[in-house]
């Protein structure tokens, strides 16, 4: 019987940052609203090239390539993704709205959907909000987007850190989307 091993990274099949920019839409954008921790943002640019998100889009205080701290977390994913600075998460989110993105607030509200019943539909484009790690999701940004998500949560805590809520997150919707 053979031994498992790790696979060696040549062996991964991954394609260039110029390949990555080349391969088709997936219809998804993230957005970053006020993400204090530049290694935060890293990770929100590593989990983004992961599952081939077309953009993100980092409002306000978040931090903006180049950054040391930001490329310790991304690993070179921010020369992968494209990215753009916008002075506001209001801002972004209308030009998201006015380019036709169905716009997703990652966070506990009143009428969130629980990330377990939503199941995204092919063919539209989303814009996946995620918020500040201890304010969260502004509330006029939450009361601009379309709809708000919840991951469901067991533990004593409220809330997931930010990176890992949007990895979650994330992948969800590519389990849906390209099922």
């Amino acid at each position: 019987m053979e031994q498992d091993r790790k696979l060696l990274n040549i062996e991964l099949g991954r394609v260039t940052a110029e390949e990555y920019r080349a391969l088709p839409s997936s219809g998804l954008v993230v957005v970053l609203d006020n993400i204090r921790s530049a290694h935060n943002v890293g990770s929100a640019f590593r989990s983004s090239d992961s599952f081939k998100i077309d953009k993100v889009c980092l409002c306000g205080i978040s931090a903006v390539p180049p950054s040391p701290e930001l490329h310790k977390t991304a690993l070179g994913a921010e020369d992968s993704v494209a990215w753009e600075h916008f002075d506001s998460t209001l801002e972004a989110v209308a030009r998201l709205k006015a380019e036709g993105y169905t716009v997703v607030s990652l966070e506990q509200t009143t009428k969130s959907v629980s990330l377990k019943d939503f199941r995204p539909k092919k063919g539209v484009r989303y814009a996946l909000v995620a918020g500040n790690e201890v304010a969260g999701v502004d509330q006029a940004v939450v009361d601009a987007s379309d709809f708000s998500l919840e991951i469901p949560q067991f533990g004593t805590k409220h809330s997931l850190n930010v990176s890992v809520a949007l990895g979650v997150a994330l992948w969800h919707f590519r389990l849906f989307l390209d099922a």
